[in-house]
């Protein structure tokens, strides 16, 4: 069976147990709080409970690398939405160790690219538009520094409430320890 498949038919049989109704809560985070995390795999169920949050607690925002990359890019919205719309009142940038995105080559991912069908005249046009590729796929050398950067980013937003505290962390990805890199309440 496809993996699609697969997953329609477990979702019937969800529907059928009614199974959602364990999950159900409104669309504001009874705790107040977005997280901004990276999308590794081992994170998903285990930053949640380290952090003591469950489902209707939080905003939960992934990318690869918990990176805040452009003051004005997607992750920069959900996080002012969050805010604005839906009652969120501080923010976590949550890192991790052993990050993927500690070892990433953009010159190899193009490569990969390239060997997946992206033809080499697609990279050129992108490049002559003006699309730095290198630097847009950069990862980070430090995931300690990732995390302040992508603090400072939020924390500096032009369009953020001085009264929200944006904090960064970074969690072990093999038992769920924290260590505090930015406490936010000391920069409202």
């Amino acid at each position: 069976m496809r993996r699609l498949d697969e997953i329609l038919a477990y979702n019937r049989h969800f529907l059928e147990q009614k199974a959602y109704e364990q999950f159900q809560t409104t669309k504001f985070p009874d705790k107040g709080l977005v997280v901004l995390s990276c999308m590794d795999t081992r994170l998903v169920e285990l930053l949640p409970k380290a952090m003591n949050l469950r489902n209707g607690d939080f905003k939960l925002i992934k990318n690869a690398g918990a990176i805040v990359s452009h003051p004005f890019g997607s992750i920069m919205r959900s996080i002012l939405v969050a805010i604005y719309e839906l009652k969120a009142e501080e923010v976590c940038v949550v890192g991790h160790h052993d990050c993927g995105m500690s070892a990433i080559d953009p010159d190899r991912l193009v490569a990969k690219m390239k060997e997946r069908g992206v033809s080499a005249q697609t990279i050129r046009v992108l490049e002559h538009a003006g699309v730095d590729l290198r630097r847009w796929l950069r990862g980070f050398a430090q995931v300690e520094e990732a995390v302040k950067n992508s603090v400072a980013m939020i924390r500096n937003h032009p369009l953020l409430p001085r009264d929200v505290a944006v904090h960064g962390l970074i969690i072990d990805p093999h038992t769920g320890k924290l260590e505090l890199v930015e406490n936010g309440y000391d920069h409202r």
